[in-house]
């Protein structure tokens, strides 16, 4: 149980621990209540063998819970971390389960996999999303039967290891989509853990901006300032659409702006963000408009997004609404123009454009952020990516509707670096 009187409980990357998969949160605090009742729950379930499903934004410190959890288990072996959106579809199997010599094409020795390097420890798959289909059919007979084998033998090897998955995306969406299987989400869903944003506890925002002060004042060799109240204000009213990893940005370019012992408000560069709902510099997000092939006839759109026919309209009666109607549900706006837009043009490629308009404007909408329009439109990164690159999005002049077959996974590893969320 958390006692008011203590000191809350600080679980951070500095130090001997292991470095994160990537840029995400370093530090994770349990200050606020609903944080407390949030570890109480991991002190719960971290003794068992279950599997654990965290999900939450990006950046809210999933992967700091997982080496928690790890932590409190009580397992002796290693605690390991992989990205599943980092590794190639060609590579994922050999990565996760292991090969033999000579078993591919440069395959000059042989390996263990990840399975077989956490064994008697915690195995943490972040991402768990973006694992390609044929890979989570062989994911899912590892957990069922405890054992790998590796690619190019016919011999299985025991592995006794407690998984921890992470996502930032709805799976039971992506199972209903088809780009996740059910049996593995019910195998791997057996204790769950859902992770706030920071923006839901408040009162973990000072305590973390605090630990960074501090951390990044005595890395830089400078003298620790103090938040001014008008900064606190600020920290407290941000809604911090980037979550732990943008609080520690702020508070690091601070330090480095700042002078004297005082940080203002005008030091803490916050930049808004997609459904922050702050008042405090907002960005404008940019406006797309959705591509049209040479014999696609031309179309304007009105303020739900989508085409309505130029010049006289067929007379429909659904012609006369333009959509808003009486009710404040986009959703609803969104079918009354559906059926205006299919009374008015008939049999078209509607699906395509519609598909092209989503992913526009989702893209616009998150300043183009792969992990976000995921998340904001609940799919897995690497489908985010097939859809950007199938709308122009992304660069890949051999790409078309055509080409969108079983291999378009792979030309996934070519894209341009930039674009990456």
């Amino acid at each position: 149980m958390i006692q008011e009187n203590k000191q809350p409980v600080l679980l951070s990357l500095e130090g001997g621990n292991a470095q994160p998969l990537s840029v995400r949160a370093k530090a994770l605090v349990f200050s606020d209540p609903i944080s407390a009742t949030l570890l109480e729950y991991i002190e719960r379930i971290a003794p068992s063998d279950a599997p654990v499903l965290i999900g939450g934004e990006t950046g809210t410190g999933k992967e700091l819970v997982a080496r928690h959890i790890h932590l409190l288990s009580g397992r002796k072996g290693p605690f390991l971390a992989v990205n599943c959106g980092a590794i190639s579809d060609q590579l994922a199997e050999s990565e996760l389960f292991g090969h033999e010599a000579g078993s591919f094409t440069g395959a000059v020795g042989k390996r263990e996999g990840w399975f077989e390097a956490a064994n008697e420890g915690t195995l943490f798959l972040d991402e768990i999303g973006d694992l390609p289909l044929p890979l989570q059919v062989k994911l899912l007979r590892v957990l069922q039967e405890k054992e790998v084998v590796r690619i190019g033998s016919r011999k299985s090897i025991p592995v006794n290891v407690r998984l921890v998955v992470a996502t930032n995306v709805d799976l039971d969406y992506a199972v209903s989509a088809g780009h996740f299987r059910r049996d593995l989400l019910y195998r791997i869903n057996i204790a769950q853990v859902k992770l706030p944003p920071l923006r839901e506890r408040p009162g973990d925002v000072l305590p973390l901006a605090e630990h960074f002060l501090k951390t990044y004042s005595q890395r830089m060799g400078y003298r620790q300032p103090q938040f001014s109240a008008g900064a606190v204000e600020l920290l407290l009213t941000y809604s911090w659409p980037g979550n732990i990893r943008e609080l520690e940005n702020v508070v690091h370019f601070a330090l480095l702006v700042s002078s004297g012992d005082k940080i203002e408000p005008a030091h803490l560069k916050v930049t808004g963000g997609w459904n922050t709902g702050t008042q405090h510099q907002q960005v404008p997000q940019p406006v797309h408009q959705p591509l049209h092939s040479a014999n696609t006839q031309a179309h304007t759109f009105n303020h739900s997004g989508f085409a309505a026919q130029q010049g006289p309209s067929n007379g429909s009666d659904n012609n006369s609404d333009n959509g808003s109607g009486n009710s404040d549900d986009p959703m609803t706006a969104i079918a009354k123009q559906l059926r205006r837009l299919f009374a008015e043009q008939g049999d078209s490629d509607h699906f395509d454009k519609l598909e092209s308009l989503i992913v526009h404007e989702a893209f616009a909408h998150v300043r183009s952020n792969q992990v976000h329009g995921a998340a904001l439109l609940g799919i897995s990164r690497n489908v985010m990516r097939t859809l950007l690159k199938r709308h122009g999005l992304l660069a890949d002049a051999g790409f078309t509707r055509a080409g969108d077959n079983s291999d378009q996974e792979d030309q996934l590893q070519n894209l341009n670096p930039s674009f990456a969320g």
